[in-house]
């Protein structure tokens, strides 16, 4: 009929419409459980409001709920809308500048001239259940720029009006919500009272644009939900987060500190730490070994001319520091170890029957990061890669980079990693080198090499490096946070800048092919992770102090250094307390500091050669003889054994 159109939900269910029924309308006689959840509407990738009325023609549409990333998005997005109606009802003189939704939330950028305090935040929250139980209708205007600016300007809203500025083109569009009215392209959720989870985390300062030379504005942050249950949720795992915090964890157990007085984003390892970072070191050294890897050394500075002949200074300069003079030459820290890697290759030619060359280094880079992003140890500008190059031949390539993602899942799991997400990153649309033939053919070798591992992954269109494609491998913690550690990246253009060659079987020189690789990708990052993994209490294999010696009297002080010497003789990572406290004191404290093994001594114990052992989880296994202690600890440090007893 022609004042009728057909509907059709992505699952077939279908339906005839009359001339201007909403979506809302069609969606709820098609099906009643899903118009409970709607928030909005996909059609043909456009974004529509279910208050909008169903255009004219045959459409397959798909109902976003909170369950889509989209639906999600649309959610948080009209939950800041809700926010700003609040903060414009109690604090009329805050200006409104933008409010999106964000991965962990969703923010609003006010600029007002007194800052908001822990209790303003109370009473917006408050304010903003008041209009959610208003269930205020998310009104969408189309209007034009003039009406848009002179609206804009009657409000004072200043910041509204510099970025009407900035659309050139398209529907200009305001969504009131009540008395407050946004410049915004929508869509949102039917009204207010959809929201009814939520709640204002932090404020913070968001400099305007996200330009210093502009005015700092304050940020609320908030987060919401469909359900109060996953609000809760959400909550409990971010108080979990803040008790695994490894800045915290790392004053705390005086693993690491950072100094802004002495340069930002530089890590300062204090002795517990880096004795873990030792036994990282020495696991990694072992396993490249064993896998057939050769161990490098190479220097911290290069030349200009090195970084020009890389590509360095022209894709990647911003993240380099400002060179220094040295002989009249312009020197630069290194931000990357491979090109060293490639001078020390062309030191002499090579043959295809020495193929592949595995060379590893612990090289420690420099980049610039911009102090806004550095965060503890997981975003530094100075740190130590644990980098591999291998250098192979053709044939070669599939076969290498299945046994680098191999090494590296066993790697990760040795830390106790078991789940991932992996990325395969192809070519970006600017700012790349070398020919798209061997763009295309490293692309299909990581894919191949992906595909032979049986590895679910997904493709980051545009994520590569800026010379070749590369596999992404980001780990996930106990808390379900992901963290980008492994890549392995395939490499066309560098031997071709370098003027890389061999020998091949027909006497004749061929260009080799480079695969960079990290398993760990920084141990600064990399200790970060493991801190948060295990809350500080380190695996036995990893502990700085692996057993502590507790005595309960001064009577046992000669015994347990005795002991003490025994433990350490045998490579244990041990030391005692000998003060003259209280056992429970002793014994709190070594929790405190998640040592694994205390060893308590009193007089029984020292009469029948023993040592009571407690765990750091507060079990007592009783009286056990030394030697079998040290069996214990040095069965777990050769096993990597991730629990305290098997």
């Amino acid at each position: 009929m022609a004042n009728e159109y057909c509907v059709e939900l992505s699952d077939v269910k279908s339906l005839s419409v009359s001339v201007g029924t909403t979506w809302s309308e069609a969606i709820k006689q098609m099906d009643p459980a899903l118009y409970g959840r709607a928030l909005a509407v996909k059609l043909n990738e456009r974004l529509l409001d279910l208050s909008g009325p169903v255009p004219e023609g045959r459409h397959r549409i798909k109902v976003l709920d909170f369950s889509d990333e989209g639906g999600m998005d649309i959610f948080r997005h009209s939950t800041a809308h809700v926010m700003a109606a609040a903060v414009k009802e109690l604090f009329p003189d805050a200006k409104v500048t933008i409010g999106p939704s964000i991965k962990d939330g969703f923010y609003y950028d006010f600029d007002r001239e007194q800052p908001f305090t822990p209790d303003d935040l109370v009473k917006i929250e408050e304010r903003m259940r008041e209009i959610v139980q208003r269930k205020l209708p998310f009104i969408r205007k189309a209007v034009t720029a003039s009406e848009a600016r002179t609206f804009f300007e009657q409000q004072g809203e200043t910041y509204k009006i510099e970025l009407l500025d900035a659309i050139q083109e398209g529907e200009i569009t305001l969504y009131s919500l009540g008395d407050f009215v946004d410049l915004c392209r929508g869509p949102h959720v039917p009204h207010s009272g959809v929201i009814k989870a939520f709640k204002l985390m932090s404020i913070a300062g968001a400099y305007w644009r996200g330009d210093e030379r502009n005015k700092m504005l304050q940020r609320i942050y908030g987060i919401s939900f469909d359900k109060a249950k996953a609000l809760e949720e959400y909550l409990v795992k971010i108080e979990e987060a803040k008790r695994r915090d490894h800045r915290k964890l790392g004053k705390e157990l005086d693993l690491f500190s950072l100094h802004e007085d002495a340069g930002a984003g530089l890590v300062y390892w204090h002795p517990k730490g880096a004795l873990i970072r030792k036994t990282i070191e020495d696991f990694w050294k072992n396993e490249h070994l064993r896998n057939d890897y050769e161990l490098l050394n190479t220097p911290h500075v290069g030349r200009a001319q090195l970084w020009e002949t890389s590509g360095h200074l022209g894709f990647y300069k911003e993240n380099m520091y400002a060179p220094m003079v040295i002989d009249d030459a312009d020197y630069y820290v290194k931000p990357m170890n491979c090109p060293f890697h490639i001078k020390i290759y062309k030191t002499r030619m090579h043959s295809y029957r020495e193929l592949p060359i595995r060379w590893a280094e612990l090289g420690t880079v420099y980049r610039y990061e911009k102090s806004g992003v550095l965060h503890g140890l997981m975003r530094v500008r100075g740190f130590t890669q644990d980098d591999a190059h291998i250098f192979c031949r053709r044939d070669q390539l599939e076969s290498e980079i299945v046994e680098v993602i191999r090494f590296v899942l066993f790697v990760l799991s040795t830390f106790g990693f078991k789940e991932y997400q992996v990325y395969l990153s192809t070519k970006p649309k600017e700012g790349t080198v070398g020919s798209d033939e061997g763009w295309h053919e490293a692309t299909e070798a990581l894919r191949k090499a992906l595909d032979a591992t049986n590895l679910k992954y997904a493709v980051d269109e545009g994520g590569g490096a800026f010379y070749g494609p590369k596999v992404d491998i980001k780990i996930m913690d106990s808390l379900n946070r992901t963290w980008q550690c492994s890549t392995v990246q395939v490499d066309f253009n560098l031997p071709e800048r370098f003027d890389m060659t061999y020998i091949g079987e027909d006497g004749k020189e061929h260009r080799p092919i480079m695969i960079h690789r990290a398993l760990m990708g920084s141990l600064e990052r990399f200790f970060g992770v493991l801190i948060e993994q295990y809350a500080g209490a380190f695996p036995v294999w990893l502990a700085p102090v692996q057993a502590r010696i507790c005595t309960i009297t001064d009577r046992q002080l000669d015994f347990a250094k005795q002991v003490l010497a025994q433990f350490k003789a045998a490579g244990i990572r041990a030391d005692a307390d000998l003060r003259p406290e209280k056992i429970n004191s002793k014994i709190r404290d070594a929790q405190l500091e998640k040592i694994p093994y205390m060893l308590v001594v009193g007089d029984r114990e020292m009469e029948s050669n023993t040592l009571a052992l407690r765990l750091r989880t507060n079990e007592n296994l009783g009286a056990k003889p030394a030697d079998e202690i040290m069996q214990l600890i040095k069965t777990q440090d050769s096993t990597k054994s991730l629990k305290l007893i098997e």
